[in-house]
C-alpha cells in the first residue's frame, strides 16, 4: 500500500503538534514508521487519506462497538446538534442516559458522567479517597488508567516500596500514596496492605486488563481481592473502560460476577464521543459535590452531544444482547485462524481472548501480567503488524495493547485477515 499523502500530512502534524499527533500510541513509536492518516470510516472498514480501505481492530480503541458511523448513533448526534451543542446547564437526556445505565450494570445506583476515562479514573479515586479518609491506592503494574499524576507510577525495588514516578511532572509527594502491585498476584497485594495497615483508600484494576494486551484475570485472583478489599474497608475499583458495555450488558462486573464498589466507564458509553463516566451505590456517590463534600467538575460534561450518542448506542446494545455474543464468537474464529497460521508458520505464540478483546504475543510463556507480556519478541511484533498493514489490516501498533472487535466485521472479512497473515513473511 501507497502512504504518500499520509506521510505528508504527519511530516506537516509534526510542526505543529508536538510528536505530530495528540496521544502518543499514534505515533508508531512502538513499531516503527509512520502513521496512516484517516479520512473517514464506515462498518468495519477504515479509509485513508491515500485511498486505502483498511479492516479495522481497534475501533477508536473500544468505543465503535457496532462500528464506524453506526446510523442510530450518527442520525441521534445530528439531530441533536441541530438543537444546540453544548449549554453548560440540566438536560433531560442526561437522565436518559443515567437511568438506561444504572439499569444495565449491576450493583450502581447513581453516575457522574465526565469528559473521558482519565477523568473517571482521577474523579473515582478522590471519591473513594474523599469516602474513607485514607491516602493510598493500590494499582498493578500494566493496567493504565489515564494520564492522571497518581497512575503514571513505575514499580519500586520491592512489594512493599513506593512507587516512583515514570514521567516528569508528577511528583515523589503523589507517587508516595501510589502503591505497585503485580497482576494476578493476590500475595503482592497482601504484602502491601499488610504494610500499609488502614490507610490504603482503594484498589484500582483493569477487571480485564487491556493495556498489556488482554490479560484475564485468574478466578481466584479477582474473588480474592474482592474479600481482600472487604475484609480491609478498602474500596474496590473497577476501571471499565474499555470493558464497559463490550463484555455484556454489565461489563466485566457482570461477566466475572463480581461486585466492584465504584466502576468508570468511557468508551462505549460514549457511542465514539468523547466522554467518561464513575458510578458506585448511593452512598458513596452522595459523597460528591454538590450533596457532598468531594468536589469534581466539568463545564462540558453530561454535554448534549455525548449523551445523544451514548443513549443511542447503549439503546442498541441493551435491547439487541445478542450482539456480544455475535462477537465473542466471531473473536473466537479469529482467535483460531491466527493461531493456525502462526503455527503453520512455526512462530512461537500465545494469544488471551476474553469476549470481543483478543492479543498476540510473541513468547513461549502463558501471558498473564505485565512482566510475561514484556517478554514477548517486539522485533516479531514489528514485522506482524507492518506486514499486516501492507495487507490491509489495522492492529493496535504496540504489542501492549488489545485488538477491540466491531459487530460490523462480517466472516468474510475474519477471513481475509487470516489469509493475509498466511501470505506475510515473518
Amino acid at each position: 500500500m501507497i502512504y504518500k499523502r499520509s506521510s505528508a500530512l504527519f511530516n506537516e502534524a509534526k510542526k505543529y503538534i508536538p510528536g505530530g499527533v495528540n496521544s502518543p500510541v499514534r505515533a508508531f513509536n512502538a513499531v516503527g514508521g509512520e502513521p496512516i492518516f484517516v479520512k473517514e470510516a464506515k462498518g468495519a472498514y477504515l479509509y485513508d487519506e491515500d485511498g486505502n480501505k483498511i479492516i479495522d481492530y481497534i475501533a477508536s480503541w473500544g468505543p465503535l462497538i457496532l462500528g464506524h458511523a453506526y446510523d442510530p448513533v450518527i442520525n441521534a448526534v445530528i439531530e441533536k446538534a441541530k438543537k444546540g451543542t453544548s449549554f453548560g446547564m440540566p438536560t433531560e437526556i442526561e437522565t436518559d442516559l443515567a437511568k438506561l445505565a444504572v439499569s444495565m450494570v449491576p450493583n450502581i445506583d447513581k453516575i457522574r458522567f465526565v469528559n473521558s476515562g482519565t477523568e473517571a479514573c482521577m474523579s473515582a479515586v478522590r471519591l473513594a479517597r474523599g469516602f474513607t479518609s485514607k491516602d493510598k491506592i493500590i494499582k498493578f503494574s500494566g493496567c493504565y488508567h489515564g494520564h492522571s499524576d497518581s497512575f503514571l507510577i513505575q514499580a519500586g525495588s520491592g512489594a512493599i516500596t513506593f512507587g516512583s514516578p515514570n514521567s516528569p511532572g508528577v511528583t515523589q509527594g503523589t507517587a508516595k500514596d501510589t502503591l505497585l502491585a503485580n497482576y494476578n498476584d493476590l500475595e503482592s497485594v497482601k504484602t502491601l496492605i499488610k504494610a500499609n495497615k488502614g490507610e490504603i483508600a482503594a484498589i484500582i484494576i483493569e477487571p480485564v486488563a487491556g493495556n498489556m494486551g488482554c490479560i484475564i484475570p485468574a478466578k481466584e485472583f479477582i474473588e480474592g481481592l474482592r474479600k481482600l478489599c472487604t475484609q480491609e474497608s478498602i474500596l474496590l475499583i473497577f476501571d471499565e473502560v474499555m470493558t464497559g458495555f463490550r463484555l455484556g450488558r454489565g461489563g466485566a462486573q457482570e461477566a466475572l460476577g463480581i461486585d466492584a464498589d465504584i466502576v468508570t466507564f468511557g468508551k462505549v458509553i460514549g457511542g465514539g464521543l468523547p466522554v467518561g463516566a464513575f458510578a458506585a451505590r448511593s452512598e458513596i456517590m452522595d459523597f460528591l459535590a454538590p450533596v457532598g463534600p468531594v468536589y469534581q467538575a466539568g463545564t462540558l460534561s453530561g454535554n448534549p452531544l455525548a449523551m445523544s450518542a451514548g443513549l443511542a448506542m447503549l439503546t442498541e446494545l441493551n435491547n439487541n444482547p445478542e450482539i456480544f455474543t455475535s462477537l465473542a464468537d466471531k473473536t473466537e474464529y479469529l482467535h483460531k485462524g491466527i493461531s493456525k497460521a502462526l503455527v503453520n508458520k512455526g512462530i512461537t505464540h500465545q494469544i488471551n481472548r476474553f469476549g470481543s478483546m483478543i492479543s498476540v504475543h510473541f513468547t513461549d510463556e502463558p501471558v498473564v501480567d505485565f512482566a510475561s507480556s514484556a517478554k514477548g519478541n517486539n522485533g516479531m511484533f514489528k514485522k506482524y503488524f507492518h506486514g499486516m498493514l501492507g495487507m490491509g489490516v489495522y492492529l493496535p501498533p504496540s504489542a501492549f495493547e488489545s485488538y477491540f472487535l466491531n459487530d460490523a466485521l462480517s466472516y468474510e472479512d475474519l477471513d481475509n485477515t487470516i489469509a493475509a497473515l498466511d501470505k506475510i513473511e515473518l
